[in-house]
Order: C-alpha cells, then sequence, then structure tokens
C-alpha cells in the first residue's frame, strides 16, 4: 500500500448518508454558494453575489404525528354503484353502446359547425415560430379537414 492512503475517511460535511429511527438526520441542509466559472468577465462574482444577497429558504418542520391518523371515509356521492353490486338495468344487453353486439350502438360524434381542424390551427398561426403550425394547416385545408 502506498504511504498516506487508505484507512477512514471522514465523509464531507454535510453527511452523504444518515442513520436509522431515531438517529436520522437531514442532509440536504446547508447548501452553500457555488463559483460559476467562465462566462464573461464579472459574471463569476456577480453570480456569488446574487446567491449570497439572501438565505436559502427552511425546509418546514415536520412533527410526527401522535396516534393513529385520523381515517377518513372515502366521500360516495349519489349514483356511485360499488363494483359488485347487482346490475340496474337487467334488460339490457351487455353490449349496449358499442359499436358491435346486441343493443343501441354507440351515438354519432357531434361536430359542432364551423369548427375544424384547419380553423383550429388557424388560430394558432399567430403562435407559430418554425413554421410547423402553417404546414399543417395547408395540408388540413387541402384536405378539407
Amino acid at each position: 500500500m502506498a504511504e498516506g492512503q487508505g484507512g477512514y475517511r471522514r465523509p464531507s460535511n454535510p453527511a452523504p448518508v444518515s442513520g436509522p429511527g431515531a438517529m436520522s438526520q437531514r442532509t440536504d441542509t446547508g447548501q452553500g454558494a457555488r463559483y460559476m466559472a467562465g462566462g464573461e468577465y464579472g459574471e463569476g462574482q456577480e453570480m456569488m453575489d446574487l446567491q449570497t444577497s439572501a438565505p436559502m429558504s427552511k425546509a418546514p418542520e415536520v412533527r410526527p404525528s401522535r396516534g393513529r391518523a385520523a381515517q377518513v371515509p372515502a366521500p360516495q356521492g349519489p349514483g356511485v354503484t360499488p363494483l359488485f353490486a347487482p346490475t340496474e338495468r337487467p334488460d339490457e344487453p351487455i353490449t349496449a353502446g358499442a359499436p358491435f353486439g346486441p343493443g343501441p350502438s354507440p351515438a354519432p360524434r357531434r361536430r359542432t359547425p364551423g369548427r375544424t381542424f384547419a380553423s383550429t390551427l388557424e388560430k394558432l398561426l399567430p403562435f407559430d415560430q418554425d413554421g410547423n403550425i402553417a404546414r399543417m394547416y395547408d395540408m388540413a385545408q387541402r384536405r378539407g379537414w
């Protein structure tokens, strides 16, 4: 073994890990200001001044609860049917509302008159920075979307 190497090494402050249970301590407090290397002349000092001008916020104190936590029942409003409750519509086929099988088919989707994909894209054109929305708008108009 080389001279001056090996042996006990004291962890940095704050410690990288914490003890269990009652011996636990926060390890993320005490973050200091850091110098920013590089950049233009004076930016490093300006960054240090900004970091040290106001104290870091402290984490809120968390107190352990005494006793058992209050158990709040889950809210159940009117119309909530339990998962394994008997059916409320015994004469309706299970495929009602599906595009297959017996029972009524799904209702057709209603379109708002005058509202198309192209009209939606047209409203976004003022915010288009790279031309992608304009290309999609042109394509949607050509295809009648």
